[in-house]
């Protein structure tokens, strides 16, 4: 595929530095997003804005979807005027979101018999390493479909794997998400139960760091519950979404996971506090104030 044109919807803060990155190498893609400003930022850097999903959609070869969650996602494809309406013959549409790998494989059924393809290509890493090329893409569906547009993956990420049939990236992201956030909750929660043993929870973070337990996941919840430091970018009510998502495909699998379902129960606690825009490490809080 000699320079595609593309099509980007949802310019948030890792959406938007994907563009940017895109636009850093020389493409002019054509965008949605329901913050007017963001497109206008876009728009002055040479990208044009679309009307629709079925207006973009008609426009472009490569179409990708940077969305919160599955719903929103097969509300831009199966609307009146969405991307399903509009999808050219040999077209792909590449997620990036987290959805519900069920979804991902409807979708790319329905989008089959138009003639298009669909990738789900899950992100890891942060807005940072998007807007520099150096995600890391969990990528699956068809592979002369991956094939066709892994020269654009290799741009916006460091490391593009490629999973197999389409939905195990997005059930590789859950997996991944279920482990990482019960992985801080749990590690957050040590720390509440130290600050109320009155045990002091530097000292802890120096035992525990020295052994087996120690990893990325403590520095961050340690930042927070010893420092005050809230520097995991990666928020509540995200992780609340992504770990319901994980118990749903679980359901679909036949089977269910006590831990998930524990992990999934205090973070839908901690988001009711009010807190659900507050990093994962912040579930500390929540912790500290529990009470049987």
């Amino acid at each position: 595929m000699e320079q595609p044109v593309i099509g980007f919807v949802g310019l948030g803060l890792m959406g938007g530095n994907m563009v940017e990155c895109l636009q850093k190498n020389g493409f002019e893609p054509v965008v949605m997003d329901l913050n007017k400003d963001v497109v206008a930022s876009v728009v002055s850097r040479g990208a044009s804005e679309a009307t629709s999903g079925k207006d973009l959609a008609s426009q472009c070869d490569i179409i990708m979807l940077c969305l919160t969650t599955s719903d929103v996602v097969e509300g831009l494809v199966y609307g009146d005027n969405g991307i399903l309406a509009g999808i050219k013959n040999g077209a792909v549409v590449i997620d990036f979101g987290t959805s519900i790998p069920a979804s991902t494989r409807k979708i790319g059924a329905d989008l089959a018999a138009k003639g298009a393809g669909m990738i789900d290509a899950p992100l890891g890493r942060t807005p940072a390493h998007a807007k520099d090329g150096l995600l890391n893409i969990m990528a699956a569906g068809d592979k002369d479909t991956f094939d066709k547009v892994t020269p654009v993956l290799n741009i916006l990420g460091e490391n593009v794997f490629y999973l197999g049939d389409l939905g195990a990236g997005h059930t590789t992201k859950l997996i991944n998400n279920f482990m990482g956030m019960t992985t801080v909750s749990a590690m957050s929660q040590a720390f509440a139960v130290a600050e109320r043993a009155g045990v002091d929870r530097q000292q802890l973070y120096d035992i525990m760091s020295t052994g087996p337990s120690n990893s990325p996941f403590m520095g961050f919840c340690k930042n927070y519950a010893v420092d005050g430091v809230s520097d995991l970018g990666f928020s509540l009510a995200n992780a609340n979404k992504d770990l319901g998502y994980f118990l749903k495909m679980l359901e679909d699998l036949g089977t269910k996971s006590v831990i998930g379902e524990g992990t999934s129960l205090n973070l839908q606690a901690a988001v009711d506090t009010g807190n659900g825009q507050g990093n994962v490490p912040e579930i500390f809080d929540y912790f500290v104030e529990l009470k049987n």
